[in-house]
């Protein structure tokens, strides 16, 4: 197994560490889920710069990475769903979103088609990074006004994410247009 598939594996396995350590929801365990955070967040940056430069891009990193960063924002998510912090109708658009793109890109993929990230999917990755890192911190509310800025984030995080499924359907419709236009093919 090559070093890019192992910090893959990494970051998998560190996830029902992060999930325990946040679900204890104490100043010592907060700190701690915060920094296994990070640290699969880092994994998730460092595993595709090795693959790609050690020329390790393997068909096991092409499945897993994505899966294993999905599993991560998903752990994260429904921490915070659970906790009352962020609405479960705002994490089933993130979700919703994972869902639609991942399979438009298996759509293409089975055309031999790739979709690679655009400006808006990497926008919404960092966004949703730097929020669920902010929202780990666990600090008091940080006024801007009327309204948080830890609300402004997830607002935030929602639009783009919801901006960033639009552009990835808006521009590879064509991948899905049979099912507009003939009647009676597929399902």
């Amino acid at each position: 197994m090559t070093i890019p598939n192992i910090l893959t594996c990494l970051r998998v396995l560190l996830i029902p560490v992060f999930m325990v350590l946040a679900y204890r929801h104490t100043p010592g365990c907060d700190l701690a889920a915060l920094i296994v955070y990070v640290v699969a967040c880092i994994t998730d940056f460092v595993d595709g710069k090795l693959a790609r430069a050690w020329n390790q891009v393997t068909n096991f990193g092409k499945f897993m990475d994505p899966v294993a960063d999905k599993l991560l924002v998903m752990a994260a998510l429904l921490i915070f769903v659970e906790d009352g912090t962020i609405a479960a109708w705002m994490v089933a658009i993130i979700l919703g979103r994972e869902f639609l793109v991942s399979s438009l890109r298996m759509v293409a993929a089975a055309d031999g088609r790739v979709i690679a990230a655009n400006y808006w999917g990497k926008a919404k990755t960092m966004i949703t990074m730097i929020t669920l890192i902010f929202l780990l911190l666990r600090l008091d509310p940080v006024m801007l006004g009327p309204v948080s800025l830890q609300t402004m984030l997830i607002w935030l995080t929602v639009i783009i994410t919801a901006i960033s499924g639009a552009t990835y359907v808006i521009d590879n419709l064509d991948v899905v247009k049979d099912g507009f236009t003939q009647k009676g093919k597929g399902k």
